[in-house]
């Protein structure tokens, strides 16, 4: 659940922070539109490798901000520091030829995000919701270039394996 600094940061991000402060009061599950760039750039996946990338950066203790899911969509985003594009891009280049699709959202872009109290199975949902302003340090945009590259491999492998075995009966 996000706390109330989360909430305050989080609604520095919408056009209008106090009357989005004021809507989540009224129905904290309802997700709001905010601009990413200025206090963080979302890097934004698909589902299935966002949910492998999450699982092995908490399993592994890996420095991990926000996380939120878009199931209408089928795609995950994962907060970055902003400006965090260029760092992320080199450190998934160091680890593969060939990266999973990605997007990073960053200055003139926007974002939906869940509201603060969003409930398991509602379309926009946090996997690991904002405590605090999320500052992020440049090993969590590393930690997660690194990840994705490993999740975007064991998911290829398994899906391989997979039509091997369906090859061979």
């Amino acid at each position: 659940m996000m706390t109330r600094r989360g909430i305050e940061w989080l609604s520095l991000a919408s056009e209008d922070p106090t009357q989005c402060r004021m809507l989540w009061l009224d129905d904290p599950r309802q997700p709001q539109l905010v601009a990413t760039g200025a206090l963080f750039d979302v890097l934004a996946v698909d589902q299935q490798t966002g949910m492998e990338t999450f699982d092995q950066l908490r399993r592994r203790g890996m420095p991990v901000g926000a996380v939120m899911v878009d199931r209408g969509a089928s795609r995950m985003g994962f907060f970055l520091p902003p400006e965090s594009g260029p760092r992320f891009a080199d450190s998934l280049s160091r680890e593969t030829s060939t990266p999973p699709d990605y997007r990073i959202l960053g200055e003139g872009s926007y974002v939906v995000v869940p509201g603060p109290m969003a409930l398991t199975g509602d379309r926009f949902e946090w996997l690991n919701a904002p405590t605090h302003s999320q500052h992020g340090s440049p090993l969590q945009t590393v930690a997660l270039a690194v990840m994705l590259a490993a999740s975007a491999k064991l998911l290829a492998r398994a899906e391989k394996y997979g039509q091997e075995t369906a090859d061979a009966e």
